[in-house]
């Protein structure tokens, strides 16, 4: 057998295979007998067919498929020998002047293109600069805050008269375009929430009502056409939601109001345990403190983009494109050639970030433990489970959950990925300069747009 490459680019080869009768004709005998001995056919007991009958019969589809073997592995020992960085899988070239027999005496030659990683070198230091925001919240998100969590410890009571932030508890029967009621129309008995009400005009209509009160509501212009809104509140269908245009008759049968809680120490002590926080300045301390940290979450996603950004920035080397589109056109059946063109930027940036990984990690000796993998895959799996259940598991519980979650091999390279992903992360943050900076919330979702 006889393997050489020869360079068609900066960044391809083609790996020609040479295979001859003593390469492949072994292996045939050996898959001929082995089939042999599996047989049943007519005529003959199982185990007993004779060799030569198997290969009278199925010689060819096995000598093709002994071939293809024997071409994979030798492909894929030669990449691994050569150390070549290959991208993709290599493509083989079709030869339309090479025509075999297939008669178990052929001298067979095979061309297989490969797509090339690019060599590359690159450099993190001080010099380079991020900034990392630190998001202070204004005095209305503070201020909305403690409404809500008053409000969340409050009481209900039932007031005379509604008011800007009162439930409004209705009867909403549809009307015909005349304004009677419309026969086997919509009706149903449910709750109003006024701050939900998105037509300023139409909120200041439900303001002021009381027991009894009748007004007729433009459903869909109070809710801005939110099918989602409407089909929650008339308990229909969303897609029949969508469609309605009559207008309600809206009749108050009760006006629920949520009065806060006072700024007491039952309260505190309901919130954030007996005794942790005595006073009202301590509670706003406490309440802008998890403002912040949820912030600090945001803030950390977007240096995260930012180091991303830098290092594609840095990332001048080229790829094999024309090889990969051609790769993953071969690979994927129905994609489009408006597909491909649209989506091939991404797909490209997405490489270019995986060889960066692999580089940052390699150059720094960066180590990928398993323990590393398995508390990142216990991690996702609580906070799955605490979406369906208020009750955590136990650690001894998520540990059996996490071992049979890692057992599937594509589960596995995907938290593989996010760790390495996350290693990469925190190198450059300590290699890089993080200009801190304080920025109000307005301000940084700004930056987001």
């Amino acid at each position: 057998m006889n393997i050489s490459q020869e360079k068609t680019g900066d960044l391809s080869a083609v790996v020609t295979i040479n295979i001859k009768p003593e390469d492949y004709q072994p292996r045939v005998e050996k898959a001929i007998k082995d089939h042999a001995k599996k047989a049943k056919l007519p005529g003959f007991r199982p185990g007993m067919v004779p060799p030569a009958h198997i290969k009278k019969m199925y010689g060819k589809s096995i000598l093709v498929d002994e071939v293809n073997n024997l071409l994979s592995d030798t492909l894929n020992n030669y990449i691994n020998e050569q150390q070549m960085e290959v991208l993709g899988q290599p493509l083989p070239k079709a030869d339309d002047t090479k025509e075999y027999n297939w008669d178990f005496a052929d001298n067979f030659e095979f061309n297989y293109e490969v797509g090339l990683a690019p060599a590359f070198d690159i450099d993190f230091s001080s010099k380079d600069k991020v900034t990392q925001y630190i998001i202070k919240p204004e005095k209305e998100v503070l201020d909305e805050r403690i409404k809500n969590l008053r409000r969340a410890y409050g009481k209900m009571t039932n007031p005379d008269v509604s008011a800007d932030d009162d439930v409004l508890y209705a009867e909403l029967v549809q009307l015909s375009p005349d304004g009677s009621v419309f026969e086997d129309g919509i009706t149903n008995t449910t709750s109003v929430r006024l701050d939900q009400v998105q037509d300023e005009k139409i909120k200041k209509s439900l303001v002021g009502l009381k027991k009894g009160d009748e007004v007729v509501l433009d459903i869909q212009k109070a809710y801005n056409n939110d099918a989602a809104r409407v089909a929650a509140i008339l308990k229909i269908d969303e897609d029949l939601a969508a469609d309605v245009k009559s207008k309600f008759r809206l009749t108050v049968k009760n006006v629920n109001r949520l009065e806060e809680s006072d700024l007491n120490q039952e309260f505190f002590d309901k919130l954030f345990g007996e005794g942790k926080v005595t006073s009202e300045d301590e509670f706003k301390a406490e309440v802008s403190k998890e403002i912040e940290a949820m912030y600090a979450q945001d803030s950390d996603r977007k240096l995260q983009n930012d180091l991303y950004k830098l290092a594609l920035d840095k990332a001048t080397f080229n790829l094999p494109d024309d090889f990969l589109k051609r790769w993953l056109k071969a690979t994927n059946e129905n994609l489009s050639d408006e597909e491909l063109t649209g989506g091939y930027d991404d797909f490209a940036k997405n490489l270019k970030w995986t060889l960066l990984e692999n580089k940052v990690i390699k150059d720094n000796n960066i180590e990928i433990k398993y323990e590393d993998v398995f508390q990142t895959a216990k991690a996702r799996l609580d906070a799955q489970f605490r979406m369906y259940s208020p009750q955590p598991l136990s650690e001894e519980q998520l540990s059996q959950y996490a071992v049979q979650f890692l057992q599937n091999k594509e589960q596995a390279n995907k938290i593989f990925e996010e760790v390495k992903a996350v290693k990469v992360i925190e190198f450059l943050k300590g290699v890089v300069t993080l200009d801190q900076k304080e920025i109000t919330s307005k301000k940084f979702a700004e930056l987001e747009k």
